[in-house]
């Protein structure tokens, strides 16, 4: 048995299209942490779980490909595409989940790219949900597709769904998609009348893209009675995103909802990721937020590994270290192999992301998996 080493992807800078300015300075912890006056006077996360984690939740990309083009994740003018022989089909990834659950993974969550746009997803989630030793299996999806394929993710017993929505007016919503809003909306009104038991929502929060958005999305929320998580911008994709222009604090967003409703801190844990949870007193909205900046804390309890729709494990998003499965696959699956190529994985997590050290990217996000 031979088990190839961690290794950092590599990739062209111009399929990357990172046109940054290599003389910007990058930011620091205080840098990051001082953006605002209003993490001044917030209290901080508490970032309580021990160092100790029990890696059980495995991120599943099943397609680098996306129907939208969002500002933070995918270059505008990219195309290339992972070939359809590097994608690892549905039995491989399925051979992956087995030896997972055999090393106490519970909980995944199925991404892209656009994880809908792949076909015969609903049957691929079928034989993924009634694999003996798993939990719960979530989607995220950008909701383009949902309005034509909620009954059929419901029918295979999917009940866990997140839905990315960055703004509400259409006008602001194609801004930093460059998609419609439209069949979004309707996609989760159809969601919520199926009874799916799990719906969230996630808006990326970029300034002077969609802070006005803020509050009408909250209210939105409050009216579907859904959770909507806000998330810190990060360099995932292209460098020049995260600017002391673009980037907007949870910490602000938080003061900024406080003028209007009063937070109450939930005491019980909703899902299995980062976000800290908030409902508003006045309007019940269940807000979370995700600020992988500027939470110091917010590697601590990361219980997560992700799998890309080419079979590399990243142990962590902010680390370019990937781990290579396709050999313990292909050309038949060798379950001895690929436990020890798992295992190794997990054991070269490393303690946080290095998103605050003059991160470049080196793939863009629907290659990594959302």
């Amino acid at each position: 048995m031979t088990t190839t080493g961690f290794t950092p992807v590599s990739a062209s800078p111009d399929a990357l299209v990172t046109r940054a300015n290599p003389r910007k300075l990058w930011w620091r912890v205080a840098d990051i942490m001082s953006l605002s006056s209003a993490l001044q006077t917030l209290p901080a996360f508490s970032g309580s779980t021990p160092l100790a984690r029990a890696v059980d939740y495995l991120r599943i990309s099943v397609t680098d490909r996306c129907n939208e083009r969002c500002l933070y994740c995918l270059p505008e003018q990219f195309q290339a595409w992972l070939p359809r022989s590097e994608i690892l089909t549905y039995e491989e990834i399925l051979s992956i989940v087995q030896i997972a659950v055999e090393r106490g993974f519970k909980h995944f969550r199925v991404t892209g790219g656009e994880p809908l746009l792949r076909r015969d997803l609903p049957h691929f989630l079928e034989e993924l949900i009634h694999t003996p030793g798993v939990k719960t299996v979530q989607v995220t999806t950008n909701g383009t597709r949902l309005l034509e394929l909620a009954d059929a993710l419901h029918q295979s017993g999917l009940q866990r769904l997140n839905v990315s929505l960055d703004a509400l007016d259409p006008s602001r919503y194609h801004d930093i998609t460059h998609g419609d809003v439209k069949p979004v909306l309707a996609g989760l009104e159809r969601a919520r009348a199926l009874g799916f038991s799990s719906l969230k929502l996630n808006t990326v929060l970029i300034r002077h893209k969609n802070e006005e958005e803020i509050w009408p999305l909250v209210q939105f929320a409050a009216s579907l009675q859904i959770p909507i998580r806000f998330i810190e911008l990060m360099p995932v994709s292209l460098t020049e995103m995260l600017t002391e222009e673009n980037f907007l604090p949870v910490g602000e967003v938080m003061q900024m909802l406080a003028q209007k409703d009063t937070l109450i801190p939930l005491e019980t844990k909703l899902g299995h990721g980062p976000a800290q949870y908030y409902r508003l007193e006045k309007t019940g909205a269940v807000v979370g937020f995700i600020g992988a900046l500027t939470n110091l804390h917010f590697c601590e309890s990361c219980n997560k590994i992700r799998l890309t729709a080419d079979g590399f494990i990243r142990p962590c998003l902010g680390n370019h270290g990937e781990y290579d499965l396709k050999p313990a696959l292909r050309p038949l699956v060798d379950r001895e192999e690929l436990r020890a190529r798992l295992d190794q994985s997990i054991l070269e997590k490393p303690p946080e992301h290095l998103f605050r050290d003059n991160w470049k990217p080196q793939r863009i996000m629907t290659a990594i998996g959302g």
